[in-house]
């Protein structure tokens, strides 16, 4: 028997001695999204509770499952009985349902969500499995199979769960055959491009040279999206095996994980993740007892998001400033110390090992002609049910945003793909496949897989503006079109926003746009105007209305509006008066309040928070200059 053989074994008993324990486990969500809901809070309240009562539980820290809406998660499972799910936890919630299900026997299905059990088994009001849950059914979940479901700091978990066994049987194989294994699975790199994976890797195995690097870009940027940060902190070894193979592949023998140093716990579930690996022997000389020797070197990154760029990238791991470099030669011929190098993405990793482990057939059953498999997206912004998700290429956006995100609250207006450098699509599109071509013909991209939702609340000029700011700013400065293209793009669109624009703004912003994304060198400055050019293009009459009526429909452009209280809808609630930080708002209570001008800050606390529609946002540009032109007509 095989080491590794020993090891399964080994992995496999633990791991059914847990499934099968003679007293309650209780798995509390803990990553980064789990955390900030409040979940150290429920860890404390359970362990405290357990304490008091003298039971005898086991607490097992899991990552992200998915459903970020239903943060905190904790799940009970007893003896006998399946995993049941509670959600939306705090202390006191906590506190209620471990006394009532331990001490009492009364499993407490009020704060309930889903269960783990069998389909056809039944609880007293019938909750339904967790995987059958609106979010959670229409998934596939490949990448993130184990996500929420293991330990992620314990290696046997992985292994039980079929882990490293796709980078041994890559060993069997051959690093030929592993190359051809993902050439035949038609796997295309998820950091955005969509270049196919197995065609670097032949390039870069073809280089001369006897050192050769891998480097897993967890450099993850864009605002909003967490999925390259989930997926470590929820399955570590996913990505880990994942390096491995694509090391064994190209014939690298180190390779380096290029991860920002604000994801504090995903480096720290790494660097675990590392030592239990080299002493499991996938690390160092001869792993597995083959004559493929490799290790890995973390570096944090600073949290320049140029630095996703791979050339940039490549330049900051060897100390230098974060800039991009002209290509070719391209990285896979000469990259990191001027040798051959390959880049991957988390997402991409961490699907390798599930194509070594069931095949390139089984792989390519999920998704469409040209986009096989799966993909993970952060679904955020102006939708129900927010939180990490897995689909299979192809899905239609409208099924992503409706069936597994709930819709919006209000009507939508428009999705975002592809993070900040990512178009902003309208209704029009929501029937669109989610697939490298489809977005990119309608002017966005794939992106690592953000995707923000947006309603009639949400102002696309300013949203153009925010995003490109922000882009503008992370340019390293490199290219004129990009330095001096995105600065001017920024200055016409604030003077829009603060109703300054002029008809010909219009046309110039596209000629900006156009030009910036011809010429720029590499890929932040390429994709930086999307926002502006497809908001143009899909929403143009809401910047017409900017620029000749100076009017903000959505009412978030503060020079152009002026907050005022309607006193029919005004029930005196007196929320807006304490939310509002400067006093402007004053009245008795159950009384309509007032509203001083001259005092607000425009902030937006009153409208945000009324619930009756009682706080309005007007135009008043365009009415102080009308007075204007009356006054000179006199």
């Amino acid at each position: 028997m095989s080491d590794f053989e020993k090891k399964r074994k080994q992995a496999q008993k633990r791991w059914d001695s847990l499934q099968a324990s003679k007293v309650p486990v209780i798995y509390i969500g803990t990553a980064s999204c789990g955390t900030a809901a409040g979940a150290m809070e429920v860890l404390q309240s359970v362990d405290e509770t357990l304490k008091k009562n003298r039971l005898k539980a086991k607490i097992v820290q899991v990552g992200c499952i998915g459903p970020c809406y239903l943060e905190p998660l904790m799940d009970v499972a007893v003896p006998g009985q399946p995993r049941i799910s509670y959600a939306n936890m705090n202390q006191h919630k906590a506190k209620r349902v471990i006394e009532s299900y331990l001490v009492k026997g009364d499993p407490f299905l009020q704060f309930a969500v889903g269960h783990f059990g069998d389909e056809g088994w039944q609880s007293g009001n019938g909750i339904p499995r967790f995987f059958d849950l609106p979010m959670l059914k229409p998934q596939v979940r490949m990448v993130l199979r184990n996500c929420g479901i293991i330990d992620p700091e314990e290696i046997d978990h992985y292994i039980a769960t079929q882990g490293y066994e796709g980078i041994m049987n890559a060993l069997k194989k051959g690093p030929e055959a592993v190359i051809a294994e993902i050439k035949d699975a038609g796997l295309r790199g998820r950091g955005g491009a969509g270049f196919p994976a197995y065609k670097k890797w032949e390039i870069c195995r073809a280089a001369p040279g006897e050192t050769k690097y891998m480097i897993c870009n967890a450099d993850e940027g864009d605002p909003g999206a967490f999925m390259n940060r989930s997926l470590i902190e929820g399955d570590p070894h996913a990505v880990l095996e994942g390096l491995l193979i694509a090391a064994y592949a190209i014939g690298a023998s180190h390779g380096y994980i290029y991860i920002r140093a604000e994801y504090p716990l995903a480096i720290a579930r790494l660097k675990k993740a590392i030592s239990q690996m080299r002493e499991y022997g996938f690390l160092g000389e001869n792993i597995q007892n083959s004559a493929f020797d490799f290790d890995i070197t973390i570096k944090e990154g600073a949290g320049a998001f140029v630095c996703g760029e791979e050339t940039a990238l490549i330049g900051s791991i060897e100390g230098k400033r974060g800039m991009p470099k002209s290509r070719p030669p391209f990285p896979a011929v000469s990259g990191l110390y001027g040798m051959p190098t390959i880049i991957n993405n988390v997402e991409t990793l961490g699907t390798l090992p599930n194509i070594l482990r069931n095949g390139a057939s089984w792989f390519k059953q999920y998704g469409t002609q040209g986009n096989h498999g799966t993909k993970t997206f952060s679904l955020v912004g102006k939708i129900r049910r927010s939180g990490l998700i897995e689909v299979p290429l192809g899905m239609t956006l409208r099924k992503i945003i409706f069936d597994i995100g709930g819709g919006s609250n209000k009507p939508f207006k428009a999705v975002q793909t592809g993070g900040p450098s990512g178009g902003c699509l309208s209704e029009e599109f929501l029937d669109t496949p989610i697939d490298y071509e489809s977005l990119a013909a309608a002017g966005s991209i794939m992106g690592s897989g953000g995707l923000i939702v947006m309603d009639e609340d949400t102002g696309v000029v300013d949203v153009a503006r925010y995003f490109l700011d922000f882009t503008q700013k992370e340019s390293c400065g490199k290219c004129s079109p990009c330095r001096v293209g995105s600065r001017h793009m920024v200055e016409i669109l604030e003077r829009i926003t603060k109703g300054e624009g002029q008809p010909d703004d219009l046309p110039k912003l596209e000629t900006l746009g156009e030009t910036v994304r011809r010429g720029s060198l590499c890929g932040l400055g390429q994709t930086a105007p999307n926002p502006v050019l497809t908001t143009l293009r899909y929403f143009r009459p809401e910047y017409l209305l900017h620029v000749k009526e100076k009017h903000c429909p959505a009412t978030v452009c503060n020079e152009l509006i002026e907050y005022r209280v309607i006193p029919d809808k005004c029930t005196g609630c007196q929320r807006c008066v304490n939310v509002c930080p400067t006093g402007a708002i004053t009245g008795p209570r159950a009384e309509p309040h007032n509203l001083d001008p001259s005092k607000c800050i425009k902030c937006r606390a009153c409208y945000e928070i009324c619930r009756f529609d009682a706080i309005a946002g007007d135009a008043i540009i365009i009415r102080s200059r009308r007075r204007t032109a009356d006054e000179q007509a006199e």
